[in-house]
C-alpha cells in the first residue's frame, strides 16, 4: 500500500484524479439530459462542464506518465482543482441554479471529492520532488 511519504504516492493520487475526472466527464456529457431532469440541474451545464473534463483528465494523464512528474504541472493541477471546487460552491450559494436535494447533494459530493484529490497532490508534491532537489 502506498503511504503519503513515498515518492510514487502523488503518481497514484494523480491516476485517481484523471480517471474520476474521465468517469465524471462521460457521466456528465452523455447522462445530461437524465441526469438534469432528476438532479434539476441544467442539462447544458451538465453537458458542457462535463465536456471540459475530458482535456483536463488527459493533462493529469500526462503529467502523471512523466518520468518525472512535472512541479508545474502539479501545481496547475492543484490550482485548476480549487478553482473547480469554489466555483461548485459558489454555484450552489449563489443560486444560480436550483438543484433539487440530488442535484444539491451530487455538486457537493463531488467538490469534496475533488478538495480531497487536491488535498492529497499538493501534500505530496514536496515528497515527490525532493528526491529532483537532492540530485541537484
Amino acid at each position: 500500500m502506498l503511504h503519503p511519504t513515498n515518492p510514487s504516492f502523488l503518481r497514484s493520487v494523480l491516476f485517481v484524479d484523471a480517471v474520476t475526472c474521465a468517469a465524471m466527464g462521460a457521466l456528465m456529457t452523455f447522462g445530461s439530459g437524465l441526469f438534469g431532469r432528476l438532479t434539476q440541474i441544467p442539462p447544458e451545464l451538465l453537458f458542457y462542464a462535463g465536456l471540459s473534463l475530458f482535456p483536463i483528465a488527459a493533462f493529469i494523464t500526462l503529467v502523471a506518465t512523466r518520468p518525472v512528474i512535472p512541479a508545474a504541472g502539479v501545481w496547475l493541477i492543484v490550482a485548476g482543482n480549487l478553482l473547480w471546487a469554489a466555483g461548485s460552491v459558489l454555484l450552489l450559494a449563489t443560486g444560480w441554479i436550483a438543484p433539487n436535494l440530488l442535484g444539491s447533494s451530487f455538486i457537493t459530493a463531488q467538490a469534496i471529492v475533488v478538495a480531497v484529490l487536491t488535498k492529497l497532490e499538493h501534500g505530496a508534491l514536496p515528497i515527490a520532488v525532493a528526491p529532483l532537489r537532492a540530485g541537484r
